[in-house]
């Protein structure tokens, strides 16, 4: 009979081979008998049947043998017990199992119900014997003769290919050198197969166990081997494209977590709405299993309108469209587009502006049949800067980024990036910035640097190690990054320049729903003059909350460091059983950064440079989408005199 599994990541699988033992072993070794106290011996100090003549009474019943436990059970105490015949199990420990205690009334019954208790150990033959010996009229010494099992000297294994006889035999080796026991080694291929399905070899199983004459016991196992993997359900979806995102081969031994792995791959293609998996065993070859992939395509191209607020966008609408699963190859094409109310509680170093954003994107997850994914867009944005105070940006360029996860190690990918990027900054409100240059006593042609643009080819190579135990709602593993930018100037060289950034952020659970993440990032530029457009920023939603946008300041270099604190809305599955509630976190953090390389835009709008905030906030969960957060932190430090204390932010996804 084949096994069955119809959900994605079903529990491993267990086999019970106490009836092959009982079968195959216990047969050999033991008969299923129950021992008896024995007859009469010769001398009179160990025949129990003369004694008992001696007890006799000339008016005892016709069942002799009854009148002799009755007499024995209200006259006869025991005085102590003996144990012989055994060589490798201790009397010590035999004696654990001998319930008879000193002074106890002496009766046939009481004899074989500790016979059998010794018997029931499993290291001993029917052949035990039971005698009473006289030591005077009112007490007898039990001696129990016992005949132990053929003793195991070793142990081998055949068809152990994924795990290694050592491993194995730490589980066997308490056997060796006792009496065989059958309830040992069924607990023993019990565990054996425990620690195969631990290992995620589910179909392993013992098949067969035999013994040598000279001790040693053999055992067989089956490990599951994959015949073929059958694909099922797909109707667009090109059946190549299935097989590229199942890594595991016929011919191999079924791993439960290899699988598991194989069909989150396939779901994370977001062409099918669900993904299950078979084994049966083959019906031709019954010594290997057949897996059935089991599909069920979604509707993969969407047409979406939206809307939000974001404390860098404002007020803001989306419409787009996006195919998953293009012409049934697993690509990805999307268009996005988005206009904003503009920046909202911005303070006076920012324009009240529209944003408006639109973005084209193509993704092949297997380039060329390769683990290499590749992913081209291109883009155009209009909006008041975060950067420049009361400048407009415009920005229009092309990018393309190859990635991928190294063999050797699964949670690492490796990507490259190469981009033409047009910045262009304009002036917004020229009067007002004439105003705050002479107000500081700052030359006026330093704007013309805070304006500097220009056509850049950028070349970037980044890598992201991630073992969170979820993409949406993590409470364990850590995310971290780092990334190089080469940012070539090609209207004017000297205005080259690279900078290098990273971030490492850690989940510790605590409690069954809540956790506690650290993080820490920094960045800073590695050669060249860093225009002020492209300056790190601290201040607002994904940086230090507390702050409006770039409220902290901006410069050529950062640091920055978050703890945060989430839970679900306490007792709220006290209250009511709605599945939403379970995506919504409440969150408490502390926040603190310091920018270095300060620019002129801190200078005359008096930004701290360094500040340390806490706060509270909610997250709203989006599939999809992501994080949506409406933070409310409080300045500890860095706030200037007469600056109000305080401030919301808003925003949309995780930034690490």
């Amino acid at each position: 009979m084949g096994l069955v599994f119809t959900q994605a990541c079903p529990a491993h699988a267990a086999w019970n081979f106490s009836g092959f033992w009982n079968k195959n072993i216990k047969s050999k070794f033991q008969k299923d008998k129950t021992p008896q106290t024995q007859p009469a011996s010769q001398d009179t100090e160990s025949n129990p049947e003369t004694f008992w003549d001696r007890m006799q009474n000339d008016n005892n019943t016709q069942n002799l043998q009854a009148e002799k436990t009755e007499k024995a059970t209200s006259d006869i105490k025991v005085h102590s017990v003996e144990i012989v015949g055994n060589n490798l199990i201790s009397t010590n420990e035999i004696m654990e199992y001998v319930k008879i205690q000193s002074g106890e009334p002496y009766s046939v019954e009481m004899v074989q119900q500790n016979l059998k208790s010794i018997y029931e150990m499993g290291y001993f033959t029917e052949k035990m014997k039971a005698i009473p010996i006289k030591v005077d009229d009112k007490n007898v010494k039990l001696k129990i003769i016992v005949e132990e099992n053929v003793p195991i000297t070793d142990f081998t294994i055949t068809g152990n290919n994924s795990i290694a006889t050592g491993d194995l035999l730490q589980i066997l080796d308490p056997l060796v050198n006792k009496p065989q026991n059958i309830q040992k080694i069924n607990e023993a291929i019990e565990e054996i197969q425990d620690y195969y399905a631990s290992q995620g070899y589910i179909l392993a199983r013992v098949t067969s166990i035999t013994d040598d004459p000279d001790g040693t016991v053999n055992i067989f196992i089956d490990e599951g081997k994959i015949g073929s993997i059958i694909i099922e359900g797909n109707k667009k979806t090109k059946e190549f494209v299935v097989r590229r995102n199942i890594l595991t081969q016929p011919g191999t031994i079924y791993n439960e977590n290899l699988i598991k792995q194989d069909l989150m791959r396939l779901y994370g293609t977001q062409a099918f709405k669900d993904v299950k998996r078979t084994i049966e065993k083959d019906e031709e070859n019954p010594e290997v299993y057949n897996v059935t992939i089991h599909l069920e395509e979604q509707r993969t191209g969407t047409i979406s309108i939206g809307g939000g607020l974001d404390t860098a966008t404002g007020l803001f609408g989306t419409g787009g469209f996006t195919e998953n699963n293009f012409r049934g190859m697993g690509q990805r094409i999307s268009l996005n587009l988005l206009a904003g109310t503009g920046i909202v509680m911005a303070d006076s170093s920012m324009l009240n502006r529209a944003n408006l954003q639109a973005e084209i994107s193509w993704f092949e997850p297997k380039l060329k049949g390769t683990d290499n994914s590749l992913m081209i867009k291109a883009f155009g944005r209009d909006f008041a800067s975060y950067q420049i105070p009361l400048a407009v940006e415009q920005r229009f360029g092309i990018e393309s980024t190859i990635s991928r996860a190294f063999t050797n190690f699964p949670h690492l990918t490796g990507s490259f990036g190469v981009g033409l990027e047009n910045v262009h900054v304009k002036e917004g409100d020229a009067s007002q910035i004439a105003n705050l240059y002479a107000a500081h006593n700052i030359p006026i042609s330093e704007r013309a640097k805070q304006l500097q643009g220009g056509l850049f080819l950028s070349l970037s190579p980044s890598l992201i190690y991630d073992t969170r135990n979820s993409s949406t709602l993590p409470r364990e593993g850590v995310i971290a990054n780092v990334r190089f930018d080469e940012m070539l100037a090609l209207d004017g060289f000297e205005n080259t320049f690279g900078k290098l950034s990273g971030g490492i952020k850690k989940y510790y659970p605590v409690g069954k729903k809540s956790s506690v993440s650290l993080a820490f990032r920094a960045g800073g530029k590695i050669h060249g003059d860093m225009p002020e457009v492209m300056a790190y920023r601290l201040g607002g939603p994904y940086t230090v909350r507390g702050f409006r946008m770039s409220g902290i300041g901006t410069g050529s270099g950062f640091m920055m460091g978050q703890a945060e604190f989430q839970t679900p809305i306490p007792f709220i599955d006290r209250i009511t059983d709605a599945k939403f509630l379970d995506n919504i976190r409440i969150a408490a953090f502390v926040d603190a950064g310091q920018i270095y390389g300060s620019t002129v835009t801190n200078e005359i709008y008096n930004r701290p440079i360094h500040a340390i905030t806490a706060g509270v906030g909610v997250r709203v969960f989006v599939p999809g989408v992501g994080p949506l957060a409406i933070d409310w932190g409080y300045p500890l430090t860095g706030v200037p005199d007469g600056t109000s204390k305080g401030a919301f932010t808003f925003g949309v996804g995780e930034f690490y």
